[in-house]
């Protein structure tokens, strides 16, 4: 099934009348038509005023001439207000498809930007669970024996009373230690 836009549609439901008026009106604003309008007038002068100069319909002011272009203006002012109430109901439904598309349409954008702040949440999450895990000391893997069980030089320090092992020593939480070289570089960046 051929999927018809709403501008197809509306061309469907459009009356006789309606029809006719926008016929009419492509004609009367074109270029032919007026050539044929002006060749009719030029046309209509000769014969009333050389071939039938005596029994001419309508001598030369031609009065009915302008009897007939006064009712074609007439008629032709009629028409052309219905073709732009027409090109006006146009306007509105393109308007509104319009502004049907934009909400759609920001919708989506509104659904994109969400989507992209979420995955830029992740993104952070992912960075920073992997900065905390080159940063971690890696710990002895079970039924191994740790630092402070099988070296005999991570055993208690008699200076500060702690282990060697634990996260003091290694400068983590004690100031004088933090200031040292060799901490600073195990320490991450903020």
């Amino acid at each position: 099934m051929k999927h018809q836009n709403w501008h197809a549609e509306h061309l469907q439901n459009l009356t006789i009348g309606q029809r006719a008026a926008d016929i009419m009106r492509n004609g009367m604003g074109s270029w032919p038509f007026i050539a044929i309008f002006i060749s009719l007038m030029v046309l209509w002068a000769l014969i009333n005023t050389i071939v039938l100069h005596d029994d001419s319909w309508d001598p030369y002011p031609y009065i009915l001439l302008n009897l007939v272009l006064s009712m074609l203006a007439g008629l032709q002012g009629a028409i052309l207000l219905i073709a732009a109430k027409r090109q006006d109901a146009i306007s509105a439904a393109m308007a509104r498809h319009d502004f049907e598309t934009d909400t759609a349409a920001k919708q989506e954008i509104d659904l994109l930007i969400q989507l992209s702040q979420q995955h830029l949440t992740i993104i952070l999450d992912v960075q920073a669970l992997l900065q905390d895990v080159r940063h971690t000391p890696e710990t002895p893997a079970r039924g191994q024996a740790g630092p402070d069980e099988s070296d005999p030089a991570s055993a208690q320090d008699t200076s500060t009373g702690t282990s060697k092992g634990t996260s003091s020593s290694r400068g983590l939480r004690n100031p004088e230690v933090l200031s040292s070289p060799s901490v600073a570089r195990d320490q991450p960046s903020s």
